[in-house]
């Protein structure tokens, strides 16, 4: 009898040993998955600011190089290539068309922003839903996934007014927004996506909360 009950202990530890592997596995690799997933879209948005800032440079140079040839005013060229990016280089993050970054210091996000909300896309970043587009006179709608992990829009919670957002849109130019609304309206509700900005450029971040039915909606305006 004996016997039989010493072996049951040690099949049961056995099982107990593996169970606690297996989580501490579970874990350490999602532990990890997170780090580096990060670690990965802050290189990302390191990359692309550094990118476009040399793709302005070397716009500026060619149209130094061309004025001088051509004997032209030099504010001409300017006034054509000021609305946007005009070299007609892209930037791939993942697979997905990279279109500028975020930048939320309170919730220490820096991750890239794509250009379309696809289930795949918001996976692996941020992405403008609908608007005039990345720091342009209007509302820009920007989805992120809240995975409750501190990744992506998690925290947006924690955002109130008075924060800041930087935005980088692809001709490198940085944008602060200032947070001025925040409130939870449901997953029907797209109200906010067509609001009238009175000629502001703003946008509007909006996440799940704890109910999948319902949506954390921010606004916040460059001054």
């Amino acid at each position: 009898m004996k016997h039989r009950f010493d072996k049951f202990l040690t099949v049961l530890l056995v099982i107990i040993v593996v169970i606690v592997l297996a989580l501490l596995g579970y874990l350490a690799y999602d532990y990890l998955s997170k780090y580096f997933g990060k670690k990965d879209a802050e290189e990302a948005v390191d990359t692309f600011e550094q990118q476009v800032v040399q793709n302005v440079v070397e716009q500026t140079n060619t149209q130094v190089e061309d004025n001088a040839t051509k004997e032209e005013p030099l504010q001409q060229n300017e006034q054509q290539t000021s609305s946007g990016n005009s070299s007609g280089k892209t930037y791939t993050y993942k697979g997905y068309n990279m279109i500028g970054t975020i930048q939320i210091p309170k919730t220490k996000i820096k991750c890239p922003i794509v250009d379309k909300v696809t289930p795949n896309s918001i996976v692996s970043a941020v992405a403008v839903l609908y608007g005039a587009g990345l720091n342009q006179v209007g509302n820009t709608v920007i989805v992120g996934h809240n995975y409750r992990d501190g990744t992506f829009f998690s925290n947006n919670k924690k955002l109130v007014a008075g924060d800041k957002i930087y935005i980088t849109d692809a001709t490198g130019t940085k944008v602060e927004y200032t947070i001025y609304n925040t409130y939870i309206t449901t997953d029907q509700d797209l109200s906010y996506a067509v609001r009238d900005t009175a000629g502001k450029r703003e946008i509007s971040l909006s996440t799940c909360t704890e109910n999948p039915t319902q949506r954390l909606v921010i606004w916040a305006r460059a001054e």
